[in-house]
């Protein structure tokens, strides 16, 4: 099996996203399943969160308690009918072109900032930096995506792109219209969920993939995860929330309050998905 690489892709979905994943990886190291070693973590949106956090070698138990800690003082953010109204225009306008629509995207993240209506940079730093365990690039292969606000130009950043870790993961949680773009070398980027949920194509050339991804449909320009996974040799096991993580999701991805029920539905979700989690990772 040595010669097997193993990927582990973790995909987007706020806050909750975040408390799901953790939860359903702290799941399935319960039952023998431990994804923490893959050769290569890819992470987008939240899951660029949880894959730093996994990759700089974080307890997996200490994570899950952390997500069923009280949500304290923190902001409940939402997608407002004006800003997914600007997301649909987007789809239309673009006409299918994924370049343009990310572009048009970008635009609609710095006019929101502009207007006053997203949080500071900098308090979205001070956010993302106290979600983080190390603000370190960790030793082990960690790709993390996002999207350039002015050309809609898709970008990944590792350990070896000269990018702090802070603002990279930043970057790729910085969902357009609700959070403000960050900048990186004099650029703006914005959410790497702007291109695909999770950008699972990343992991091309690995052996074996688990996926998992709080959303998995694409729509226009966006390529869902089965569209990504399906032109993949390697073989794989997507995860995605059931009927239960549904229910405890709830209706805004970015609510603190749904991230404790989020995290204890995604561990116990794990008990029904191991044993297809095993097989794609260890055969």
């Amino acid at each position: 099996m040595s010669d097997q690489r193993t990927a582990l892709v973790l995909g987007g979905g706020g806050i909750t996203g975040i408390a799901w994943e953790i939860g359903l990886l702290a799941g399935l190291a319960d039952a023998g399943v431990d994804l923490s070693g893959a050769d290569l973590v890819v992470g987008t949106s939240a899951g660029s969160v949880v894959g730093a956090q996994l990759t700089s070698g974080a307890d997996l138990g200490q994570l899950y308690g952390r997500q069923l800690e009280p949500p304290a003082q923190e902001k409940v953010a939402r997608m407002g009918r004006a800003t997914l109204a600007r997301y649909a225009w987007a789809l239309l306008a673009s006409r299918g072109r994924d370049v343009e629509f990310r572009r048009r995207i970008g635009s609609l993240a710095l006019a929101a900032e502009k207007a006053g209506l997203t949080p500071t940079e900098q308090e979205r730093l001070d956010v993302i930096g106290s979600r983080l365990v190390s603000r370190e690039w960790p030793e082990r292969p960690l790709t993390v995506t996002a999207v350039h606000a002015g050309t809609g130009e898709f970008r990944t950043f590792d350990r070896d792109s000269g990018v702090p870790l802070l603002q990279a993961v930043a970057a790729s949680c910085a969902v357009p219209g609700v959070y403000p773009p960050v900048t990186i070398d004099g650029e703006r980027y914005v959410d790497g969920g702007m291109r695909s949920a999770a950008n699972a194509d990343l992991a091309q050339g690995y052996d074996r993939l688990v996926v998992l991804a709080p959303i998995v449909r694409g729509v226009g320009p966006l390529a869902s995860v089965d569209a990504q996974v399906s032109g993949l040799v390697a073989r794989v096991a997507v995860v995605s929330p059931d009927d239960a993580s549904r229910t405890a999701i709830g209706r805004n991805v970015l609510d603190p309050a749904a991230r404790a029920p989020s995290a204890r539905a995604g561990r116990a979700q794990a008990a029904a998905v191991a044993q297809r989690v095993a097989e794609a990772w260890t055969g």
